[in-house]
């Protein structure tokens, strides 16, 4: 089974002894984390070692030292680090025990939403929705079997990504209107009115994926 990549791996670059892997001790996971992080991101922002140790304060053998797990560094420090790097002292830890959620669904068994102007012959598809108290995508399979005189538009916050699977409808967005088939895409801000405004062949089934920015907030039950 293949293991998914994910960065970094904690067991990266540990040495074998007789066949056998040595599984470094948490403190030295902690700092292979950290360490590998610091480097990640310095490389990001195209920081040397010795920039760097000067936004930090520390000398550029110290640096070194942390980059490759050498040293355990002070919470202070990793606080200057987290500063120095522009990003959140927890990213520094990104990695550390972390298992990533894989959310896989069936063809059929996503479960169906009700939204404006849903009836008969339209039918919304949810794909998957990770868990957790913040969503950042939304696919949703869309088919469209009758057609209506009238179709709702949609608004929504964040960035949605249109693919064509079957059919032939035209697609309004903004004012404009976008003549669709298998293969065409769109993608448009979601706050602008969209929604699909003629079908010309039937069934219709496109795939709908809406990204947000920033993350959602899921409302809780009762809200």
């Amino acid at each position: 089974m293949t293991r998914p990549h994910h960065a970094p791996s904690f067991d990266e670059g540990c040495e074998e002894a007789h066949g056998e892997e040595l599984v470094p001790a948490p403190s030295a996971q902690l700092e292979a984390v950290i360490g590998w992080n610091v480097r990640s991101r310095s490389r990001e922002l195209g920081l040397s070692s010795a920039e760097l140790a000067k936004r930090v304060g520390l000398s550029r053998a110290m640096i070194s030292k942390i980059e490759n797990a050498q040293v355990s560094a002070s919470l202070g420090t990793i606080s200057k680090l987290a500063s120095a790097l522009d990003m959140p002292v927890t990213s520094l830890f990104q990695g550390l025990d972390e298992e990533r959620d894989a959310l896989f669904t069936r063809s059929g068994a996503g479960p169906e939403l009700g939204r404006p102007g849903t009836g008969t012959g339209h039918r919304y598809q949810l794909l998957g929705s990770m868990r957790g108290p913040a969503k950042r995508m939304e696919p949703m399979l869309v088919t469209l079997t009758s057609e209506r005189e009238v179709f709702p538009l949609y608004q929504h916050p964040g960035t949605e990504f249109l693919y064509m699977l079957v059919g032939h409808m035209d697609y309004g967005c903004g004012g404009a209107t976008y003549e669709m088939r298998p293969g065409d895409s769109l993608q448009f801000d979601g706050n602008v009115p969209h929604g699909p405004l003629r079908l010309h062949e039937l069934p219709v089934e496109f795939l709908s994926v809406t990204a947000y920015g920033r993350p959602v907030a899921t409302p809780e039950l009762g809200d």
